[in-house]
């Protein structure tokens, strides 16, 4: 598969500080969108990672689930998004989209396990995902939210994490009703 490199920040180790690196990025796959991000968010998630507090980080890790930005690219299959448009990018950003909670729009619950946008098995370059804390970032279309444009961007980045955790289990609730 095709990459190309992109500047990032993060860090190879628990013990040592964030910074500039490059890391690669898949091309577009069809159902993909790329974002030139604009902000992205830091939650105390991204912290526990980077110091490795909850074991198995994968280094090098580069940080961020709480991700906004413009969208620059599109797969030739994507019909959710075109050039231009704000998106944002939570923590999940894929399952296997067979089981019945994935046909059920509850991805979370994905009997294979979700690929989360950071520290996560990367299945098409293998290795680990990579975070927001980057110049642009790759996801399918599905995983991907539009953003209002007059909503506060900066402000918009932390509702991908804090926002999405109460929300989640409302919409479970109603599902289920």
């Amino acid at each position: 598969m095709k990459t190309k490199n992109i500047k990032a920040y993060g860090t190879e180790a628990a013990s040592a500080p964030l910074h500039s690196l490059t890391i690669n990025r898949r091309e577009l796959q069809p159902h993909d969108v790329e974002m030139d991000i604009l902000y992205c968010g830091i939650c105390h998630s991204d912290l526990h990672q980077v110091k490795n507090d909850f074991g198995g980080a994968r280094y090098p890790l580069v940080p961020g689930h709480e991700i906004v930005g413009r969208v620059s690219k599109v797969g030739d299959h994507v019909t959710k998004f075109k050039i231009g448009d704000l998106a944002a990018v939570g923590c999940i950003v894929d399952s296997c989209g067979k089981c019945e909670y994935c046909e059920d729009g509850l991805e979370q619950f994905c009997d294979e396990g979700v690929t989360f946008s950071f520290n996560s098995p990367d299945k098409y370059l293998g290795g680990a995902t990579y975070g927001g804390f980057s110049e642009t970032y790759v996801c399918n279309e599905d995983y991907v939210l539009h953003i209002p444009e007059k909503l506060d961007l900066a402000a918009a980045a932390p509702l991908l994490c804090a926002g999405i955790t109460v929300y989640s289990p409302e919409k479970v609730k109603w599902i289920k009703r």
